[in-house]
Formats: C-alpha cells, sequence, structure tokens
C-alpha cells in the first residue's frame, strides 16, 4: 500500500509539474503587459518598460518559469498585482468557502443518491425504479444555473425561508448546495442503479442465494461492492471540479468562493493570480484523484498495487 501512495505521489508532481508550465505559457500568451496595468493609463514607454525590468518581465521566458516554480517549491505563490498581497493569503482565504460548498453537496448527493440507487438496482421495474430514472432524467437535464435561480424565487423570493446571497451558516449553504447537488445525486443515481442491476444477475450473486446468505448481506456485502467502484470515480471527478470553483453558482449566490476569486482576476487580468489559482485547483484535483485511487485499494482488495 505504501509503495502504492508513493507512486501515485510522484505521478502527482509530474502532472502539477506539466500545469504550471501550461499554465504559464498561456499566460505569457496573452496580450498585454502586467506592467502596464499596473500603471497609470497616462504612462509612458519608457515607464512601462522600467515597470517590465523591475518585475523581471524582460528576462528569457525560462528565467521567468525558474524563478517561479523556485518560488512555489518554497511556499510562494507569487503576489497579486491588484490585491496587494500574496496570492496565497488570497486563495487560502478563499478556498476553505468553496470547501465547506464542497462537502454539503457531497452530502446532499449521496444522501439521496445511494438509497435511491440500491433500491432501484435491487428493485427493477418497480415504481421506486421509474421514480429513480425520472429524478436522473430531470436532474441530469436542468442546469445547476436554472436550478439555483428556482431556488432563489421560490425560497428567497417568495417563501422568505432563505437568504438569497451571502457566506454563512446552513442557511446560506443549503441552496447552492442543493443546486450543484442535484446534478451529481442524478449521475450517480443512474450509475448505481446499473451497476446494482448488472451485478446481480453475476453467476456468484446467484451462488451466494444457494448458500443461503441473507438477502440484505448479498446486496451490502457483495453486490454493493462491485457497483459502487464506477460511483467513486464519479464521485471524486465532481469533488474535484467542485474544489476547483463551482464558478456559475458562486456568483449566482454571491458565495465568496474560489471560483469568485477566478472570476474577478481574470476580468483584472490578474495575470500572477490567475496562475496561482489555476495550480492550486490542479493540485486539489490531483489530489482527490489520489484519495480516489487508495479508496478503492480499501473497497476492493484484489486491486494492484504495483
Amino acid at each position: 500500500m505504501f509503495r502504492f501512495i508513493l507512486k501515485r505521489l510522484s505521478y502527482t508532481i509530474f502532472v502539477l509539474l506539466g500545469v504550471s508550465i501550461l499554465t504559464f505559457l498561456l499566460l505569457q500568451l496573452t496580450p498585454g503587459s502586467p506592467a502596464r496595468l499596473m500603471l497609470s493609463d497616462g504612462a509612458t514607454e519608457a515607464q512601462v518598460k522600467e515597470k517590465e525590468i523591475e518585475m523581471g518581465l524582460d528576462k528569457p521566458i525560462v528565467v521567468q518559469y525558474a524563478k517561479y516554480i523556485s518560488g512555489v517549491f518554497q511556499g510562494d505563490l507569487g503576489y497579486s498585482l491588484f490585491y496587494n498581497m500574496p496570492n496565497s493569503t488570497l486563495i487560502f482565504q478563499r478556498l476553505p468557502a468553496t470547501g465547506y460548498l464542497t462537502i454539503v453537496a457531497l452530502i446532499i448527493a449521496l444522501i439521496i443518491a445511494i438509497p435511491l440507487g440500491i433500491i432501484a438496482g435491487v428493485k427493477r421495474g418497480s415504481g421506486i425504479d421509474f421514480t429513480a430514472m425520472v429524478f436522473a432524467l430531470l436532474g441530469q437535464s436542468i442546469s445547476g444555473v436554472v436550478l439555483g435561480l428556482v431556488f432563489i424565487l421560490v425560497f428567497a423570493v417568495k417563501l422568505g425561508w432563505l437568504p438569497a446571497m451571502g457566506y454563512g451558516g446552513l442557511s446560506f449553504v443549503i441552496m447552492p448546495a442543493t443546486a450543484l447537488a442535484m446534478q451529481m445525486a442524478a449521475l450517480i443515481t443512474r450509475m448505481l442503479r446499473s451497476g446494482m442491476v448488472d451485478v446481480l444477475q453475476e453467476d456468484y450473486i446467484i451462488a451466494t442465494y444457494a448458500k443461503g446468505i441473507s438477502r440484505q448481506s448479498i446486496i451490502t456485502k457483495y453486490a454493493l461492492r462491485n457497483a459502487i467502484l464506477p460511483v467513486i470515480t464519479v464521485i471524486g471527478l465532481q469533488v474535484g471540479t467542485f474544489l476547483g470553483g463551482a464558478v456559475v453558482t458562486e456568483q449566482i449566490f454571491g458565495w465568496p468562493g474560489i471560483g469568485t476569486l477566478t472570476v474577478q482576476a481574470i476580468g483584472l487580468r490578474d495575470f500572477s493570480l490567475v496562475q496561482s489559482i489555476l495550480l492550486v485547483i490542479s493540485a486539489c484535483f490531483v489530489l482527490v484523484n489520489l484519495l480516489v485511487d487508495i479508496i478503492y485499494t480499501v473497497v476492493d482488495p484484489r486491486m494492484d498495487f504495483n
């Protein structure tokens, strides 16, 4: 297990290095100079050139990247041109809000999808199976943006039960988290239902019935363990996406997360901050994928660690 984790961590480092190179080159190709943006509109070309030299933008791209990546390894993500503070401070101020939203959305999705998917798969063709399929169809068809706006109109404007925007406790997070969770819950329900239907038709499941093992044990110990493996992958990808910042949802609900910060940084052309955000988002994504790989080995010990 330890060798497996070390191997996956080494892959993670290479992925992050690749991401850092790509983001650095893409931002270098972006038109406009950060130095000019920091100066007043009436700045002369000589002043812009002087500022570029001060910021090290006159040096070769390889030298600029080497300086940037060496700073990253030392925990320095650069300095925001517009907020006038370290990028790491800005990002890690916003990351907890996105993490909070992600955790609540994940809990809501799993509470809905896991029981519904299992029951629909076990009771194939029943009324609850039909209900689950309708939910999966509607959940994946309706955009989270539309759902968020409907929630605000009904629960905040019409009924006045919940605040329309802002950051805080359960009353603030329930609407954005539910809007995020619905598509994820619908996808998990459909996948888990299909997985349960397929697994319950396998020969080894029929053999366990013949041995007199209880139906509940067969469903939870044998069928679910195999049916849930692809679902774990989907959950990992969705959580990685949420941690990357549910940009539109955060904008709609005025949620001060990493997605909102990304939009602001792009609008302000704060290249250094955008670059650091992309790197942190990528790190979150690959770490979630590493966690998914570890969970796989726990759920299915037959997996090869090599």
